[in-house]
């Protein structure tokens, strides 16, 4: 990786999400493409959380060759079946809902009380044997990468953790309710980090059990900003110039289960990061107001500096193409969710979270390959692979390309 000074960090965050971190793969798919035969990893640093913490991953233990590593990921996430992230059998899905209802009706079962809804045994064997994560070491050694960063909440501190492996130069730091610990990642950390409140079983790190990443992430991008990006591309699950429907005047029937948990991931997954956006954009552009020479610092850590933003997401919405593909569902897992209304007009937001079968995950990868090519040249500019003469200027106080 090129180190001189005049070039810029670049960083890649993918955000949470579940079964739409698809999408990702599709754009990683794309950058793959573009980029020039055996290219290493372009991105200095990657961070993820939730299921784009999974991603990360692939990525820092792959940065030798990129197209190698997004082709891995297509592999996986292309040929996805439910019963691969979780136990979708008549049996597993029995054993959980049993012990739900015999605490509820029973006031506790002791040692045998419920902590999630589904047994996530099956992705933790999967990614046992897709990720080494021994590897992100060797990455790192190599210059391939300088940061690997894995979101995770803290359920007993309540703190938003950013646990990273980086260069040893690379400092922690700590914040109001967010900290940064340096640490050796492993498959514990990607599944803490995309450990769903209620849904998945927490993971115990250390001395604290820590749940899903985008959890009290109130500043998505800052892990990547404290680890020295320059420029960070994003790529989001939230479709592209999403308006806000129109409010019923008064709604005929009670909100369903599903269409609250699907509120409620909506709000963990996808509202911090665009919140956050918009404050990287405020503050270039107050930055911009400064004379440059009071911002000339060479320390790539100085709190004072212009942060390039890139957001690639879907122009389609992740909801209506899920509910394409609801029927793929095994029928126990079926049975299920329509228990809980997801079924009916309106529920789509927790289909499109859980719904990690081939023909979905086949069509938001397609997604977000047409989305991103559509955007090469302007990515190629973002990464710095055109000469200056060829480049379009970098509008970095409004976080885009102009």
């Amino acid at each position: 990786m090129d180190e001189r000074p005049n070039r810029p960090r670049i960083g890649l965050i993918m955000s949470g999400g579940g079964a739409r971190a698809a999408y990702q793969v599709g754009a990683l798919k794309a950058i793959a493409e573009i980029l020039p035969p055996g290219t290493p990893n372009p991105f200095a640093i990657i961070c993820g959380a939730s299921a784009g913490a999974i991603n990360s991953a692939a990525l820092a233990i792959y940065a030798r060759n990129f197209q190698q590593a997004a082709r891995r990921l297509e592999k996986v996430w292309s040929s996805f079946h439910v019963n691969q992230v979780f136990r979708a059998d008549v049996r597993g899905l029995f054993v959980n809902w049993a012990r739900w209802l015999a605490a509820l009706f029973l006031v506790g079962m002791g040692r045998g009380n419920p902590v999630a809804l589904l047994d996530r045994a099956p992705l933790c064997r999967l990614l046992q044997r897709y990720l080494p994560c021994d590897r992100i070491q060797q990455s790192i050694d190599a210059g391939y990468l300088h940061a690997l960063c894995i979101a995770a909440s803290g359920y007993t501190s309540g703190q938003a953790v950013s646990f990273f492996q980086a260069a040893p130069t690379q400092m922690s730091w700590k914040r109001a309710t967010r900290v940064g610990v340096a640490t050796k990642i492993t498959i514990e950390h990607l599944m803490a980090s995309s450990a769903i409140p209620f849904v998945f079983e927490a993971v115990k790190l250390q001395r604290e059990y820590f749940g899903d990443g985008s959890m009290r992430q109130m500043a998505p991008m800052s892990p990547a900003i404290h680890l020295g990006a320059d420029r960070i591309l994003v790529i989001g699950v939230r479709p592209e110039n999403n308006g806000q429907p129109p409010r019923a005047a008064s709604p005929q029937d009670y909100p369903s289960l599903a269409q609250i948990g699907g509120h409620v991931l909506t709000s963990i997954f996808l509202d911090a990061l665009e919140a956050d956006l918009e404050r990287l954009r405020r503050i270039n552009e107050t930055l911009g107001l400064i004379p440059a020479e009071h911002l000339t610092k060479q320390d790539r850590t100085a709190h004072l500096r212009t942060i390039g933003a890139m957001l690639i997401s879907p122009s389609r919405d992740p909801r209506e193409i899920a509910e394409h593909h609801k029927h793929n569902f095994p029928k126990p897992v079926q049975f299920m969710l329509r228990g809980l209304g997801a079924f009916d007009r309106g529920s789509g937001d927790l289909i499109s979270y859980l719904l990690f079968e081939k023909p979905y995950c086949q069509e938001l990868i397609a997604l977000g390959y047409a989305d991103t090519l559509r955007r090469r040249e302007e990515l190629l500019a973002f990464l710095g692979q055109q000469s200056a003469q060829d480049q379009p200027g970098l509008d970095l106080r409004s976080g885009s390309i102009s």
